[in-house]
Parts: structure tokens; C-alpha cells; sequence
């Protein structure tokens, strides 16, 4: 088997098992490996670490797949990883709770650069990086096996393909044409969802628990719901008894959605307000308005995907919460989030300490936020934590 040789000194990582082998720390390579290929991974003297999938152009040169030198990387594994996955779901998501949500999150599941979401009867897969992509179908097989679901959208469309050298690809893998929406149930509210063209998979399946605790909050509050994507939060909050909710994006289209998801779940439409704009400049509009809210939300899209883009990320997240936490009563509730995998929640925390010094505002911590269950982290891969959230209550 083709095979790859560490620096001296550089296979302290993969000793603690973390899953990612960078090209800075490969000495050399043994044959001719293609993008996808699995290959082994050898320290210096030549031991036997783990096998992995190699990615020639990609800063991450090899994604581990296994650390026991008897396990093959072949449908065998995949099949087993996908049922302990799936097993790992059926055992803590009652499905009462939901129709959707992520059955398969990449490393933590054992399978690096994998993403699957089920929305109903849908099953939307990502692949993510080259050893995915490799065993694509093998994976699509075992999943319409082992759920039944025989419909299969991609939407491998994320930046992240580029840096492995892969083109994005967008459609059906299995079974019919996928339609305009799906509908999708949550905690008893319904939600239409665009897996063709939505955020990410189509929703952010990710935030569903801190949707419901916000609807355990809302009632006879004035929220502001800042970058609401299709109005999931203003939903929650109007079915919790919200006395208003104004929801800002800057897509018209996602706020249409937004107003027919109220709709879809006979809410009160007359307490919902949509606004098409930019949230850094409405905050400062609503700001200088006067205006004044007992909840606000900041669910912000990605301001630093990786490290580097962390300072520009640090204005952007500071900038934002700053101007919530005077938009907020006395006693009034802030959930603000980042997604970015360049943020750590201890950097985070810190961003949103400074945002209340500089505007004036005491606060305290009274809840951490995360993604949910359905989004584990692997002990031995800290980066599967990316949600990071707090709920801040002002003084």
C-alpha cells in the first residue's frame, strides 16, 4: 500500500488520535496516491500509525480512518461506521422530537469529510474532501439500506471542496427530482425547507435545541431576531408567545420564507415584521431610533472559517453584539452565536465581554449554547465543536 512518512517528532498528534495529518508534517511519500486514496501512515522509524485518506492539494494531506492496523478501509467499515452513527441518533432523538436532522457529522462519526442530513423523507449528503468523495456511492448504498430512504440529494457546494482540489457538485443521487421544498417538523412546528439552494444543507439543523429554549423564553417579550434566515427563532418565539418579533436578513427570498413558515404553523402574522437589510447597519439604525427590545438573537453566518480571518471576524462579532446589548431592556435576554471554526468559545466569550464594556452594559452569563446532539464531537476532535453560544441577561 502507498504510504506516507512523518517528520521526525511530528506523529505526537495521531499518538492522542486526532484525525487530521497536515502536509507541513509529512516527510515523504511512498508511491503514487491519488486524491481519495487511502494510504498508510508510518512514523519517522518507520512504526505504523493509522490509515488514512490522502488529499494531495489540501493543507490537511490525510484524514484518518482508522488507528487499528488490522481494521481495512473498505464498504465493510463504512457500513458499520454508518449503523453506530444512525444507532447513536435513533437512541437519543425521539422521533417525536423531529423529522430531521444530521445522521452522519464527518469526523466525529468516524467518517472525515462525510455530512448527511435527513429532512423527512430526504436524505442530503456532502462530501467534503477527497476520501468522501471517493467512497460516495458505497455510502449512499448503505444508507438507503440502512433508512429506507431511497431519495438522495448532494450538495456538495462548499468552499472547502476548492481547497481539496474538487469541483462542487449539486443534485440528485438517488431516486426522483428533488421538489422546490420540503416540509420538515420540529418540536410540533413545521418548516419549509429548500434543500436545492439553502443555507448549508438547506437548514440549520444545528440550532434546534436553542430554538426551543428560546420559545421557553419568549413569552410577552419584543424580540429582534438578527440574520433570520427563513424566521426558524421567530417561529419558535411567536409559538411561545412573543408579543412581536422583527426578523432582519438581507434576502428577500429567505424572508419570504421566513413569512410563510408563520403561515405553515398558523401563527399570528400581524405580530411578525420582516426586514430586508444589512444587521450591522439596521442595529445602528435601530439604535439611533430609540428602539428597544426584550430578546435579541444574533445568529450570525461564518465571520472566520479558519484561523486566519480570526482579527477581521473579532470587529465583526464585537461590532454586532456591542449594538444588541443596547438594544436590550433592562432584564432583557441576548442569545448571540458564532459558527466559526476560527473562534474558539473562550475567544468568543471574551469578544462579548469587550462588546459590554465598550457599550456600558452589564451582563451575565446564564446559559452556554452549543449544537445538539445530533452534532457530537469526537473527544480526540475538539474542531467538531464549531457552534458556540450564549445566553446573556442584562442587568
Amino acid at each position: 500500500m502507498d504510504a506516507i512518512f512523518l517528520k521526525p517528532g511530528r506523529e505526537k498528534s495521531l499518538r492522542l488520535r486526532h484525525p487530521w495529518i497536515f502536509s507541513g508534517a509529512i516527510d515523504r511519500v511512498r508511491g503514487v496516491p491519488q486524491p481519495g486514496d487511502t494510504v498508510d501512515v508510518l512514523s519517522s522509524a518507520g512504526e505504523w500509525l493509522c490509515r488514512a485518506a490522502y488529499s494531495p492539494l489540501s493543507n490537511i494531506r490525510a484524514r484518518v480512518w482508522t488507528f487499528d492496523a488490522e481494521t481495512r478501509v473498505d464498504a465493510v467499515l463504512i457500513h458499520k461506521r454508518l449503523e453506530s452513527a444512525l444507532a447513536l441518533r435513533s437512541a437519543l432523538v425521539p422521533e417525536s422530537e423531529t423529522d430531521a436532522l444530521r445522521l452522519v457529522h464527518g469526523e466525529s462519526d468516524g467518517l472525515p469529510g462525510v455530512i448527511v442530513d435527513r429532512y423527512a423523507g430526504w436524505l442530503v449528503i456532502q462530501c467534503l474532501t477527497a476520501g468522501a468523495d471517493m467512497w460516495k456511492d458505497t455510502i449512499i448504498d448503505a444508507l438507503v439500506e440502512l433508512t429506507g430512504i431511497t431519495q438522495v440529494y448532494e450538495r456538495s457546494d462548499v468552499d472547502v471542496r476548492h481547497l481539496e482540489g474538487l469541483p462542487e457538485r449539486v443534485g440528485m443521487v438517488r431516486g426522483e427530482a428533488a421538489p422546490e421544498e420540503v416540509t420538515i417538523v420540529e418540536n410540533g412546528l413545521k418548516f419549509a425547507v429548500d434543500l436545492r439552494s439553502g443555507q448549508k444543507t438547506g437548514f440549520y439543523l444545528d440550532q434546534r435545541l436553542n430554538r426551543r429554549r428560546l420559545g421557553q423564553l419568549s413569552a410577552g417579550r419584543d424580540i429582534l431576531n438578527c440574520f433570520s434566515y427563513t424566521g426558524a427563532f421567530s417561529a419558535y418565539a411567536l409559538a411561545g408567545g412573543a408579543r412581536s418579533v422583527l426578523s432582519v436578513d438581507s434576502s428577500s427570498e429567505v424572508l419570504k420564507t421566513g413569512a410563510q413558515n408563520i403561515r405553515l404553523n398558523g401563527l399570528n402574522e400581524e405580530q411578525a415584521t420582516w426586514l430586508d437589510g444589512d444587521v450591522f447597519q439596521v442595529l445602528r439604525k435601530l439604535r439611533d431610533q430609540g428602539r428597544s427590545f426584550d430578546l435579541v438573537v444574533l445568529d450570525p453566518p461564518k465571520f472566520a472559517p479558519t484561523v486566519a480571518q480570526v482579527e477581521q471576524a473579532t470587529r465583526g462579532y464585537k461590532d454586532i453584539n456591542l449594538l444588541a446589548l443596547k438594544l436590550l431592556r433592562p432584564g432583557g435576554l441576548l442569545f448571540t452565536f458564532s459558527c466559526s471554526g476560527g473562534v474558539s468559545a473562550d475567544l468568543f466569550q471574551k469578544i462579548v465581554a469587550g462588546a459590554a464594556l465598550d457599550a456600558r452594559v452589564d451582563a451575565r452569563i446564564v446559559e452556554h449554547l452549543s449544537q445538539g446532539v445530533d452534532h457530537p464531537v469526537a473527544l480526540n476532535f475538539p474542531e467538531g465543536t464549531y457552534l458556540k453560544g450564549l445566553i446573556l441577561a442584562r442587568m
